[in-house]
């Protein structure tokens, strides 16, 4: 499965009163209930692929120790490319896929409302969360119809 992933707003609420906790990598705490239905949703053969604004900031093996030190397990991670010309989440999702065979079942987790607006075969598979809230149980009860059946780990 492959799991477009945002982190702001998704795996880190966006509180506007208060400062988001720094690990000692330099990266915000992932929320608790966020990294357990993340973890609920990884299998071995997942890839997570940022689409987070951060995506540049670190490699992929030092977003894999990030994911590891918040107590999540991945095996693959992967960034979309980094756009110079200013396009929104939702062109960068949209260039990935036109350029990329969806060959495997996918799921986008994001909080930018703009992706409401993404063609329906995408759409479909859209977890919006709010930026305050996060990833919760009951996005994983979304995603779990989302996906029914064909995937054994949700």
């Amino acid at each position: 499965m492959l799991v477009f992933l945002d982190i702001d707003g998704v795996m880190v609420p966006a509180k506007s009163w208060e400062s988001p906790k720094l690990l000692s990598d330099g990266f915000p705490e992932f929320s608790d209930r966020a990294v357990r239905v993340l973890q609920n949703l990884i299998s071995e053969d997942t890839t997570v692929m940022l689409t987070t604004s951060h995506k540049s900031r670190f490699s992929i093996e030092e977003w894999k120790n990030i994911f590891q030190r918040r107590g999540i397990k991945v095996n693959t991670i992967k960034s979309l490319e980094e756009s110079n010309w200013g396009v929104s989440r939702k062109d960068e999702i949209l260039h990935w896929v036109h350029q990329n065979k969806l060959n495997e079942e996918f799921i986008i987790i994001d909080d930018d409302k703009s992706l409401n607006t993404l063609p329906h075969f995408l759409k479909d598979y859209l977890v919006l969360t709010s930026p305050m809230v996060g990833l919760t149980d009951r996005h994983l009860d979304v995603i779990k119809s989302m996906l029914g059946d064909r995937h054994p780990s949700v």
